[in-house]
């Protein structure tokens, strides 16, 4: 995520990125793991798109972040499932 957006907007877009991966993944956290999901998401994102894209991914705007935080928002959610084993919750 650019830094230059601010620590307020990162939590911001983090919350919106990690409740929408919590709806992908069909988890239920509550708005404070919501927050640390898409924040950790963020930083997982951005590690991923700098190794498959270089610096050229880095400063495309506030949408394009919020889908890199999505994007590592889903893989963590992922990689915790896996390493507990639990199921999607039911609707």
């Amino acid at each position: 995520m650019n830094p230059s957006f601010g620590i307020l907007l990162w939590i911001v877009i983090g919350a919106v990125a990690g409740w929408a991966a919590s709806m992908i993944m069909k988890t239920r956290q509550g708005v404070g793991m919501d927050i640390v999901v898409g924040v950790v998401g963020a930083l997982i994102g951005g590690f991923l798109t700098r190794v498959l894209f270089g610096d050229s991914a880095r400063d495309n705007g506030i949408f394009a972040s919020f889908g890199v935080a999505l994007l590592g928002s889903v893989v963590l959610l992922a990689i915790v499932r896996a390493a507990t084993g639990r199921r999607p919750l039911p609707h």
